[in-house]
């Protein structure tokens, strides 16, 4: 597979997600992005906005095989990773595979898990593999996390630690749909759910192909430098108490790359480096609490610093790599 192709595979996945999702652009390219750069995606908005839907789709695009975790406070990490049970048939241990053995994963609510499970996830995230009783099992190619997480209830919740957020490549809000948006969602699903009948446009095989042949898009030295000149800002930030780790930068980059060739392009710009700096880095930072002043978040923070680092201003041919 040419580096070209990627674009016209991805394309159509995009539009055959459509067909059940409505509107949803930059979200459909953020989990692209996840997906073919191998990371994984945590989406927090509210209940009832589609998240579960959008997952379904993607895995059926993709022709992938999808499941659901429904996080709860006695979720066990048993309950994700699976277990070894005694067949009394076979008089011997037999590994039982949890939910994490699928294409694209649903951990659904995964800040009403206890910490103890939430860090089950880890290593299967991390390492696309899962040890139990020191036998280790690898996942399945590819691999995709939508993890989700409810902004407004509290109560009853663990917020994720930042060596969890960390894993995740990108942090994505879908928001509520526009009006148009909304009557053409009552529309769709008022007769039949379009999904039953939504087919796979292309093979797991195909993904694993683009997620082995996408760092060869091209970064020049320029681009690099201002990547790294965003990152530096973050860790000398006045506001900021934890800037972006190294694992950061090398997300970014990644994420970039998948980006450029959503666009058509074989090289990165540094567009693809301010488009992608909010959904990359936002959840990575720590900012620090100021009585009496005005504490910023962490993406109000990026466009500041994204306002400030100054952008090569190279031609674009000149910002490929010789």
């Amino acid at each position: 597979m040419e580096l070209t192709e990627i674009r016209d595979r991805t394309r159509k996945i995009k539009e055959n997600v459509q067909q059940v999702v409505v509107g949803q652009d930059k979200t459909l390219d953020l989990l692209l992005v996840a997906l073919i750069a191998n990371g994984h995606v945590l989406l927090e908005d509210v209940p009832g906005t589609g998240k579960t839907v959008l997952a379904k789709t993607m895995a059926k695009s993709i022709d992938g095989t999808f499941k659901r975790i429904q996080f709860t406070p006695d979720l066990l990490p048993s309950d994700i990773t699976g277990i070894h049970f005694y067949n009394q048939q076979k008089s011997e241990f037999v590994f039982r595979e949890g939910p994490v053995f699928t294409n694209i994963l649903l951990a659904d609510e995964i800040n009403r898990a206890t910490p103890r499970t939430q860090s089950s996830l880890l290593e299967s995230m991390e390492e696309r593999q899962v040890t139990i009783d020191g036998e280790t099992h690898d996942l399945q190619e590819p691999f995709l996390v939508i993890a989700t997480q409810n902004p407004v209830e509290s109560q009853g919740t663990f917020p994720l630690p930042e060596a969890q957020l960390d894993r995740f490549l990108l942090k994505v809000k879908m928001g509520y749909p526009t009006k148009e948006e909304g009557i053409a969602i009552l529309q769709r699903f008022k007769q039949a759910n379009p999904l039953e009948q939504l087919t796979s446009v292309v093979t797991v095989e195909e993904i694993v192909e683009m997620q082995k042949i996408y760092s060869d898009v091209e970064v020049s030295e320029d681009v690099l430098s201002y990547l790294m000149d965003v990152i530096e800002a973050t860790r000398n930030h006045d506001n900021i108490a934890l800037g972006v780790s190294p694992r950061g930068s090398q997300a970014l980059l990644r994420a970039v790359q998948v980006y450029a060739l959503l666009q058509g392009r074989t090289f990165v710009t540094p567009d693809d480096i301010k488009d992608l700096a909010e959904p990359v880095l936002g959840h990575r930072l720590v900012t620090k609490q100021r009585i009496g002043l005005n504490n910023k978040d962490g993406l109000s923070i990026i466009d500041e610093i994204l306002a400030k680092v100054p952008v090569p201003t190279e031609n674009e041919k000149d910002l490929i790599r010789r």
